[in-house]
Order: C-alpha cells, then structure tokens, then sequence
C-alpha cells in the first residue's frame, strides 16, 4: 500500500521543482557545508541551502507575472484602501492595532494584514495572532516573503493561481468587506489609465451598472455565517467584472513575486563561513535534520514542501472569538478544484498540469494545513494557521511532545521528538538563524496612490 507521504509526493511532483528534495548526490560529488558534520546530516542540510536561492519559477496562469509595469500597478493596489467597504466589527473600535472605527469604509488594504516593513506579515493586530480587518478572521495571516515559489495559496490549498488569491479577501466580510463590482468601479475611476496600459481598454459593460457606494460594497452588517458568508452585489456573474478583479490580482501577483526573505547565516554557515553560526545554532542545524527530522517537511531551500500535513493542533483561541472547526486542506483543495478562476479556467493564461498531481482521496488532507516557510520565520509574532503559538519555544515544545491527543479534525501526523531541553534551545537558536536581510527597500516603501478625482 503507497504511503501517505509518498502520496504527498506524488501530489507536488513536477508542480513546484524549487519546493521538492533533490536525489542525493553521487558518492564521488563533492557535499556542500562544513567538513566537520558528519556526512549524512551534511548532505541533508545541503538541500535546505544550495549555492543560490531558486529565483520564482514560471508561472504560465499569468502573461503578466513579470511585467515591470503590471508590478508597479500591482504594488499600489497592494496598497490600496479605497477598495474596501465598511469595518463590521465592533472590535474596530479606533484604538491602536485597530484599522479605524466600525462603519467606516476605506480603511482596509492587502498591505493592513501584510505590513511591508515587518516582512509583510500581520504585527498589527491586536495580540498579534489572528488578524482584525473589518472583523476578526479565523486564521492568522502568513508572511509572502517566498509566497511565490507556493504553487497552492492560503493555509488550506484554496487557490491555486496566485491572481484568483485576492478574491478571497476582497469579497470576505471579514477582511477587505467589498465585491467585485466596487472594485472593478475603483479601478475605473482611480486607475483608468494605468490599468488600462498594462491590460487594455476597461470593458464597456462596466458602464452598465449604478455606481456602489462604499457603505454599499460590501456586507452591512456581519452573516450569520462569518465563516463562509459574503453578500452578493450586482455583477458578480459579470465576465467582465470578474476579468477586472482578475487583473488586480494579476498585477498584485507581479510585485508580489518580487518579495523575499534573502540568504541568511545557515547559508553563509553553508557557504564555509563556520564563525557564521554559534556552537548551539550548528547543533541546532544538526538536529533539525538529525533526531528531530523537522526537514521531512520542512524541505528543500525555502524549508517547505509547499504542501499539507495534519500535526495534530487543537485550536485554541477562544478567549476572544469562538473556535472554528477547520477542516484544512481536505475542503480548500475541493473548492479549488470547482473554482472557475483556477489555473485550469478561462481566466487563466495558461495550464500547467498541476491538478493531476492530485493523487490521493482528499479526506486524507482532513485537518491538514500548509507548511509554512522557515525562512525569516523568527519575526513572525505567532505560530501556526491559528496564530496560537507566541513563540518558537512553544512551537517547539508542541512538535517535541507530537502535538495534541484531541480536539482537532483528522487523523495526525506528528509524533514525539524526545528533545532534551538543551536540544530544544539549540533547535530555537537554528530558527533563528535563517533570517536573511529581507526584500529590497524599495518594495517596502509605500507608493503614491492617486487622489481623489
């Protein structure tokens, strides 16, 4: 009988050569790293630090994925406020870590949850676990230094093309509050001209509809369903609208591609440079791929296999919002594959053969989230797709008992590490070595967006 790992292979094999292990090397091929560890746990160490970084990988669901000029557009969009409709909760309360005052509009954007000067993840939010946009969501917000090596997007596999990604949010009552109409609307009055440059002209049927107020762009008033609940405006069975929003996130993909963690001192350590890490950060490397083996899925050099494991996490947030029963990648990867803005459909440039990596019964991925990339992981200010974990000292001590016994959907894969505490402070000590220098500056610094006509 095939083995679920071999099976999670199968699923990513071809679909993102960056994200999966090299074969060993030949006996007679010289191993990268220091001469002093020994061999084996050197050759795995190799695989997590090759001489460069792999730049992002083709990516044919988008013409414009590296189109200078559908980057420049995409970085203000990313930035862009006047998108979103009214703040819902009543958490928005104007205090600081808040975005403003529930009812008001324009007050979320791409960049709220994924600050650009803290690594384009979310420090803002209050307790700095799961984000508050117009409400609280139910997941905590994942860096996008590297997102574009990811061939499947959200900690559930909910997207496979990097354009269809913004939907999500954009027509979320809980995070951006806003439809595909007040969107297709904004772009036709504040970015006519340089949208219309990169992708051509606006569709004429745009004209069609009565403009949306931003009170009206979204939900008024929280579903009673937050989890799955949006409310419908005109439009949203629009082609045309839909292919504006597409282009958004077309352009928003484009300068998002440009986001990366950088080479850190493993690599240097890597490279020869032994003084690079301390006594305890070289244990740490060690152990990672020795006795806690944490590179079977943690893999290759962006320490991701880019796809979904169920460790076994209780959910366990409910002191200020209630706990949702998350069944992972088993119900994202389904809605995925009946999307008609995934990289199989019309909106796509085209088709890479990543569905038929799909090769196993989804019910296996219950419970089952995205492993995350460890690079620059020590500036995140919380843990795993619930944002639970305040540091990587709990993290660690989670994996090291195999995680929880109960309270969580699907059957786990964890199981115990038996660290001694010594280990586990030196594991902490290698995790925080693989920070590297961030992305360009240039990237970080906000654009100027056009006023108001």
């Amino acid at each position: 009988m095939t083995s679920r790992s071999a099976l999670f292979g199968l699923f990513l094999l071809g679909a993102a050569g960056a994200g999966c292990s090299a074969p060993a090397p030949a006996e007679e091929e010289e191993i990268r790293g220091p001469s002093h560890i020994e061999p084996e746990l050197r050759r795995r160490l190799a695989k997590l630090s090759p001489a460069e970084l792999p730049p992002p990988p083709p990516d044919v669901t988008n013409r414009f994925a590296d189109d200078p000029a559908a980057a420049a557009l995409g970085k203000k969009l990313f930035f862009e406020k006047r998108f979103s409709g009214p703040l819902l909760d009543d958490a928005n309360d104007g205090q600081a870590g808040t975005l403003g005052l529930q009812g008001e509009t324009g007050k979320v954007s791409c960049s709220g949850c994924h600050i650009p000067e803290a690594g384009f993840l979310d420090v803002r939010s209050p307790r700095a676990q799961i984000s508050l946009g117009s409400a609280w969501t139910r997941r905590r917000a994942p860096s996008l230094l590297g997102v574009s090596q990811m061939p499947f997007l959200m900690w559930d596999g909910r997207h496979d093309t990097a354009f269809s990604q913004p939907f999500t949010p954009l027509e979320d009552p809980l995070e951006i509050n806003s439809s595909r109409l007040f969107v297709a609307q904004q772009i036709a009055r504040l970015y006519r001209g340089e949208y219309e440059a990169v992708f051509g002209s606006l569709p004429a049927a745009l004209d069609q509809y009565e403009i949306l107020p931003p009170e009206q762009a979204g939900c008024t008033e929280l579903p009673e369903d937050i989890a799955h609940g949006k409310c419908e405006r005109p439009g949203s069975d629009d082609p045309d609208v839909t292919r504006i929003v597409v282009n958004v996130g077309k352009a928003i993909q484009a300068f998002t591609r440009q986001l990366q963690c950088g080479r850190s001192r493993f690599d240097r350590f890597m490279d020869g440079e032994v003084e690079a890490l301390t006594p305890d950060e070289q244990a740490g490397a060690q152990l990672f791929v020795g006795k806690g083996r944490c590179d079977t899925c943690h893999s290759g050099p962006y320490l991701t296999d880019m796809t979904f494991h169920n460790v076994g996490l209780e959910p366990d947030f409910t002191f200020f919002v209630g706990v949702l029963e998350d069944a992972g990648a088993a119900e994202g990867i389904a809605k995925m594959l009946e999307d008609p803005l995934n990289s199989r459909g019309a909106y796509s440039d085209g088709y890479d053969g990543r569905h038929e990596q799909i090769a196993l019964d989804l019910s296996w991925w219950l419970g089952a989230f995205k492993t995350p990339s460890l690079r620059c992981v020590s500036r995140r200010p919380s843990f795993m797709h619930t944002g639970e974990y305040r540091s990587l000292e709990d993290v660690v001590l989670f994996f090291n008992r195999g995680g929880d016994t109960q309270g969580f959907l699907g059957v786990s894969e964890n199981h115990a590490r038996d660290l001694t505490p010594e280990e586990r402070g030196q594991l902490v000590a290698f995790l925080r070595a693989l920070d590297g220098d961030g992305p360009d500056p240039s990237l970080v610094v906000p654009p100027e967006l056009p006023p108001d006509p």
